[in-house]
């Protein structure tokens, strides 16, 4: 399981997915279904997440199983960026898709 903050359009949030890559094609469609088909990445260790997150993040991970290729774990974009230092982070991942995927 993996954690990342993605910085979108809308603001940042903070997703968990099963995928061993940020890049994995069809994270990224499903991503791209959600209206998300431009964002920078960071990952954000699970340790550290879980330690952020408390019973939140064991909530939204209960029943997390390998099938579960993407879950939210914070929408609260203003909660999300404050919550981490840069220097926590992993280092930036670019993901910029096609127009055909942004349906604004």
């Amino acid at each position: 399981m993996k954690c990342a903050m993605l910085m979108t359009g809308s603001g940042p949030i903070v997703i968990l997915t099963s995928y061993d890559s940020l890049e994995n094609p069809d994270l990224l469609e499903r991503l791209a279904n959600k209206g998300i088909p431009k964002f920078m990445a960071y990952e954000i260790p699970l340790a550290l997440a879980e330690e952020r997150y408390g019973g939140h993040f064991r909530k939204v991970t209960n029943g997390f199983r390998e099938s579960d290729s993407l879950r939210v774990l914070d929408h609260n974009g203003h909660r999300a960026f404050y919550l981490f230092k840069f220097e926590e982070l992993g280092t930036p991942l670019a993901h910029e898709g096609s127009l055909e995927d942004h349906h604004h």
